[in-house]
C-alpha cells in the first residue's frame, strides 16, 4: 500500500517519536501529521530535529477530542497508526478510569474518524500484556486468548477488540500489532531499562519487584518501528500480528547487565514489594509476521543493550530535564 501522508498519534511519547524519526529516515517523501496530548510522558524533547516545514506536523490535542481528531482527519490522511495511550502499569493501579478513557474511548474516537473519511489502513499498537501470564514454556499466538490481568492490559485488550469490531461490521481496513517489552533510547524513565540506568548513573538504589524473576520478552524500538511499518504497508485486512524480540530475560538479568556495563555494584540493588497481578512471564511467537511479512528483528540484544545505555549515559541532559520537570514547558508548542 502506498502511504505519503500518515497521521501519527501519540509520537511524542517513546516508540512514536522513533516511528516517526524512522519514517522520515526511511521515506524521503512522507508527510507526517503528530497528534499528542502532551501528557507526563510526551516529551517535545523527542521530537527536536525532525524536518521543518509542510512534511512534519505536531497537534496538541487528545484523541479522546472528536472535533479535533475529525478536523485532522478530514483533510486527508492515508492512514493512522495509534500509539496514544496510557501504557504505565504502576500507575493504572491507582487510577483505572484514565486508561480505560484514553484506550479504549480514544481508540472508538480514531476508528469514527477513519470510517467517516475513508482512511485507507488502521493501525492499531498493542501489547503482549493483553494475552495474560504463561507459565515457564510456551508461546502466545495470535489465536490465544485474550486473558488481561491488569486495568492497563484490560484497557489495551477492549480496544483491540473494538478493532477487529470495526472490520467485521464496517469493513474497515485495519491491523493490530502486539509487542512485546520495547527498550532503546526516548524511553520515558518511570519503565525498567532506563529507570535502572538513570538510578544506577547517580549510585541510586535500584528498586526490583519481587524476586526479580519475572521474565520478558525484549524487543529494539527499531525493530519494532520497522515491523509496524510492514504491517503498514502489506499486512493483510483484519489480521493480527505479534512482534517479539526472542529475548526472554528474568529483571535480575537486566538489571545485573546494566550494572555490569556500568561498572556500578550490586549492592545498589533494593527489592521492594511486588505490585499486585504482576504477570510472571510474557512470550510471543511471531512466527506470522515473519513468514507473511518477511519481517525478523535485525539487532541483536547484547549490542543493542550497549546502544540503549551508550544513549542514556551521553543524553543526561535529557534525564535532568524529566527530572526537573522541564521539558513540559515545551507542551505548549
Amino acid at each position: 500500500m502506498e502511504i505519503q501522508k500518515l497521521l501519527v498519534t501519540g509520537g511524542a511519547g517513546f516508540i512514536g517519536s522513533n516511528f516517526i524519526r524512522y519514517l522520515f529516515e526511511t521515506y524521503p517523501e512522507i508527510t507526517v501529521l503528530n497528534l499528542d496530548a502532551l501528557t507526563y510522558a510526551g516529551n517535545p524533547d523527542n521530537l527536536e530535529g525532525l524536518p521543518d516545514g509542510c512534511r512534519y506536523t505536531f497537534c496538541h490535542g487528545d484523541i479522546t477530542d472528536e472535533e479535533t481528531v475529525n478536523g485532522i482527519v478530514k483533510e486527508g490522511v492515508d492512514a493512522i497508526v495509534n500509539f496514544a495511550a496510557e501504557s504505565h502499569v504502576d500507575r493504572c493501579i491507582t487510577d483505572p478510569g484514565i486508561f480505560v478513557r484514553t484506550n479504549v474511548m480514544g481508540t472508538r474516537v480514531l476508528l469514527d474518524a477513519a470510517r467517516e473519511y475513508q482512511v485507507k489502513k488502521y493501525l492499531q499498537v498493542s501489547t503482549d500484556e493483553v494475552y495474560g501470564t504463561l507459565g515457564q514454556k510456551g508461546y502466545f499466538t495470535e489465536e490465544s486468548r485474550l486473558a488481561p490481568n491488569s486495568p492497563y492490559s484490560a484497557s489495551k485488550a477492549g480496544a483491540d477488540l473494538l478493532v477487529r469490531a470495526y472490520h467485521r461490521t464496517f469493513g474497515l481496513n485495519v491491523n493490530v500489532t502486539r509487542c512485546s517489552n520495547n527498550y532503546g533510547p526516548r524511553q520515558f524513565p518511570e519503565k525498567l531499562i532506563p529507570l535502572m540506568i538513570s538510578h544506577a548513573m547517580e549510585d541510586q538504589p535500584l528498586p526490583v519487584y519481587g524476586d526479580g524473576q519475572n521474565i520478558r520478552d525484549w524487543l529494539y524500538v527499531e525493530d519494532h518501528c520497522r515491523a509496524i511499518d510492514r504491517v503498514l504497508r502489506c499486512g493483510e485486512s483484519g489480521r493480527v500480528y505479534n512482534v517479539g524480540g526472542n529475548n526472554e530475560r528474568t529483571n535480575m538479568e537486566i538489571v545485573d547487565l546494566i550494572l555490569e556495563k556500568l561498572g556500578k555494584p550490586r549492592s545498589l540493588i533494593s527489592f521492594v514489594r511486588d505490585r499486585p497481578g504482576h504477570d510472571r512471564r510474557y512470550a510471543i511467537d511471531s512466527g506470522r509476521i515473519q513468514k507473511e511479512l518477511g519481517w525478523k528483528p535485525m539487532y541483536d540484544f547484547a549490542s543493542s543493550m550497549e546502544k540503549t545505555i551508550d544513549w542514556y549515559c551521553s543524553h543526561t541532559k535529557w534525564l535532568d530535564r524529566i527530572r526537573t520537570g522541564e521539558y513540559r514547558r515545551k507542551q505548549d508548542i
